[in-house]
């Protein structure tokens, strides 16, 4: 049972560590396009403060971590953090998001190593677009990457596809064909803001127009899922893929929100788009003790707001950008 409850009576059961601020790619709608500072090495949180942070959180009821970045595998000997998290009493789950670019040789490292469940971020099948999106030709690395979580054969694999209008909107059937005979689960995700990320609410493609435009090919069926799930899951008729929608902008799942971040250089944040956090790793540096560091845990979900505000206000807020949080 979680202790890890807020003042709307939400349970905190899930934690997303990001392990790197920094990634291989460069895409748009996460990076500002006018850059970004990163962090110095003794910034972010070693293995043995990553470690003791993970422990905390699941004595107070945390039982499933994601790795994030970033991309994670920039983050030198991440298989070693893999393993010292994954004993962890109460976790149950250990999961991990990747761009995919370094998975075709680590795919089967990170399943022995305790990570459960992959999701792949890849927003175009194309590799000109693709290209043009990421800002590097790593396309073909990223399919093999594909390939070789396929052969590892995690419990769940996810990719997940920032659906955009005007740039990959006309390849929602595309991803559909391509993991619809696969045990692999496609999550279109609506465009969010985040600093100087070009977002415009025209830009963004709803969840029912993604869910009309698929349906009128294939024929889906509802899910059920737990009811902190952030994404409206649909079987496939007649294939062994499915499709899911993550509906930030149109359907908030604020209500149900059961997750809390730790950025890499240390600050645990509520909300993904609520922009004050909480430090950890200066004072667990200069001494603090596990109940001093549940308490600023504790203090930080305390200030978690009902609900995210609509989507313009976001975009005007002084947030992180998408890559220093972690997604």
């Amino acid at each position: 049972m979680s202790s890890l409850v807020d003042s709307f009576g939400r349970k905190h059961t899930y934690l997303r560590i990001s392990v790197t601020d920094k990634c291989n790619l460069r895409c748009f709608y996460c990076i500002p396009h006018d850059g970004i500072v990163w962090k110095r090495r003794e910034e972010l949180l070693d293995f043995d403060e990553l470690t003791r942070v993970a422990r905390i959180f699941a004595a107070l009821g945390i039982d499933k971590i994601r790795l994030t970045g970033g991309e994670p595998m920039m983050r030198k000997d991440l298989v070693k953090l893999i393993a010292m998290l994954s004993p962890i009493p109460g976790l149950r789950t250990l999961a991990m998001t990747t761009n995919a670019t370094l998975l075709k040789e680590n795919a089967r490292l990170l399943k022995q190593n305790g990570i459960k469940q992959l999701n792949i971020s890849i927003d175009s099948l194309r590799r000109d677009r693709f290209q043009q999106l990421t800002g590097r030709d790593e396309h073909q690395s990223v399919l093999d990457g594909i390939k070789a979580a396929i052969d590892a054969e995690f419990e769940t694999l996810k990719l997940n596809v920032v659906t955009i209008a005007g740039v990959n909107e006309d390849e929602i059937l595309d991803f559909v064909h391509f993991i619809k005979d696969e045990s692999i689960n496609v999550r279109f995700i609506e465009f969010m803001p985040f600093r100087n990320n070009n977002w415009q609410i025209d830009r963004v493609v709803t969840y029912k127009e993604l869910l009309e435009k698929i349906a009128g090919e294939f024929e889906l069926t509802p899910i059920d899922t737990e009811p902190s799930a952030v994404a409206k899951d649909f079987a496939i008729k007649g294939h062994r893929g499915t499709v899911s929608f993550i509906t930030s902008m149109s359907d908030s799942f604020c209500s149900t929100c059961n997750r809390i971040r730790l950025t890499a250089d240390g600050s645990v944040k509520s909300c993904l788009f609520y922009p004050p956090e909480i430090n950890l790793r200066d004072r667990m540096r200069a001494g603090a003790s596990d109940a001093e560091i549940v308490e600023m845990i504790k203090y930080s979900l305390a200030l978690k707001p009902e609900a995210h505000p609509p989507a313009e206000e976001i975009a005007a807020l002084e947030n992180r950008a998408m890559i220093e949080i972690g997604g």
